[in-house]
């Protein structure tokens, strides 16, 4: 599919003030996740109006397939009115009262649905308001037990390289992304991080199970390192989204998880990303990974992005060990305004609502693998290195040799052509400087992954073809 006009009649209006020129005028003064301040004040976005389905719809009347499915988390697609009407009538009943002392009828109720869906013995939950917040108040849970557990040296955390967790001072610690550590200070010593678990990274030569077999050395040998009576927690996402959907060797996980038994440190499991379909199923750390964790983390696709709210799941044992007699009457003194937000936790339960009753996580285990292979077939693009995933997440990967640029510069080059290409081609790319990540809503149909791969082609070509000519390529 390329461009898509609309008529006048069915374009929604941007400011009754003014106006498209009016929003830029505006969004000047708006500083955005991840903003370029060398260019602040200067940029002029592109205003999205609606979204239906799979597709976002711009000023200009352009359809946009969502390749990124917003970030990671529009599971259910776009103008689901159930959602809107359950929020809806929520805020005119109840738009919000403080979770401290007191609960509403949405809160308890998503919390029951939630801990029979989520796996094993993690039949606790406590509610945020993003994902970050999620991985902070799972973090700050793990020193709390062990303080009250009289383990204060307990605290040290491992996570890995390439790894995100998110944007507050804790979660942004553990997170693994090099070129996000720039101009920023985290959380140094009580953070130990370990190397990626890239297949394609391994050295030449090697296999993938001797890469495995090195990478879970390498967390035994820190924790051994650190000493296993300082290290508190392992914190891994089952597929690393940010750093470039990152699928771990088979048996990753479950050696890792091992290893963590072995030396009593708590598994983290952060699945912001994966949990609520896009890998089939509503969690994925035991129904794919086959593994239990101690902690899971959620957000995104717990309400499909339609408002915020994440999750943080405790398993029995560890209330257990906290709780009554054991206590030491200790306070878990964490949280938010907006923990259990009413409006928000109805609009999750309208989104599971839309999961199983369209049969989404089915659909995606029949519909992941084409996905897959159609992606695949990018890799006789001269400039394609590298392409992964499971289920509705994906990642290109494209490299070039240049001897006249620098590596982040070339990287740049790379992902910010394809990026405007296929946007004006009707695709939305979510460029990770030379990596374009895929992770649509699980409502899309084979002929849309069609179009969807298909623009990607065509960008992709366009973008080597500019490089070509600039000379980096």
């Amino acid at each position: 599919m390329q461009h898509q006009r609309l008529s006048a009649s069915q374009r929604v209006s941007t400011n009754t003030t003014g106006g498209p020129d009016a929003v830029h005028a505006g969004d000047n003064q708006v500083i955005h996740p991840w903003e370029a301040f060398g260019s602040y004040g200067n940029n002029r976005r592109t205003i999205i109006e609606r979204g239906e389905g799979v597709y976002l719809y711009d000023t200009d009347g352009n359809a946009l397939i969502d390749g990124p499915g917003g970030m990671w988390c529009v599971n259910v697609g776009h103008g689901r009115r159930e959602i809107a009407d359950a929020a809806a009538e929520q805020m005119t009943r109840l738009a919000y009262c403080s979770p401290w002392s007191l609960t509403t009828g949405p809160a308890a109720e998503l919390g029951q649905r939630l801990t029979a869906l989520a796996p094993g013995d993690l039949n606790h939950v406590f509610f945020t308001a993003s994902g970050s917040a999620a991985i902070d108040s799972a973090l700050r849970f793990v020193m709390f037990y062990n303080n009250v557990r009289g383990r204060p040296e307990k605290k040290h955390i491992i996570t890995r390289r390439d790894a995100y967790h998110g944007s507050t001072y804790l979660s942004a610690s553990v997170s693994g992304k090099g070129r996000d550590k720039s101009w920023f200070d985290f959380e140094t010593d009580t953070v130990h991080f370990v190397s990626s678990p890239n297949p394609y990274r391994r050295p030449d030569g090697m296999s993938v199970e001797t890469f495995c077999d090195q990478r879970i050395a390498e967390l035994e040998a820190t924790i051994e390192e650190v000493g296993a009576e300082r290290v508190a927690a392992f914190v891994a996402e089952p597929i690393l989204a940010s750093g470039g959907v990152i699928v771990p060797p088979p048996g990753y996980h479950r050696k890792c998880l091992e290893i963590c038994r072995r030396h009593d440190v708590l598994y983290i499991s952060d699945e912001v990303v994966t949990a609520f379909g896009r890998l089939g199923h509503m969690f994925a750390s035991a129904d794919v990974f086959d593994i239990q964790p101690d902690i899971i983390t959620t957000a995104k696709g717990i309400t499909s992005g339609y408002i915020p709210l994440g999750a943080v799941f405790l398993s029995d044992r560890l209330v257990a060990d906290i709780s009554g007699d054991k206590s030491n009457d200790a306070i878990f003194t964490n949280g938010f305004t907006y923990s259990g937000h009413p409006v928000a936790c109805a609009a999750a339960l309208a989104n599971l609502d839309i999961i199983e009753r369209e049969g989404l996580l089915e659909h995606v285990r029949e519909i992941g693998p084409y996905f897959q292979q159609r992606l695949a077939e990018l890799r006789d693009l001269p400039i394609v290195g590298d392409v992964r995933g499971m289920g509705l997440v994906g990642c290109v990967e494209c490299e070039i040799d240049s001897t006249t640029h620098d590596a982040l510069e070339r990287d740049y080059a790379i992902g910010n052509r394809i990026d405007a290409h296929c946007q004006e081609l009707g695709l939305l790319v979510r460029p990770f400087v030379n990596m374009c990540v895929m992770s649509p809503p699980l409502t899309i149909t084979r002929e849309q992954i069609d179009d969807l791969v298909g623009i990607l082609r065509t960008g992709i070509e366009r973008a080597t073809n500019d490089l070509r000519r600039e000379g980096i390529f």
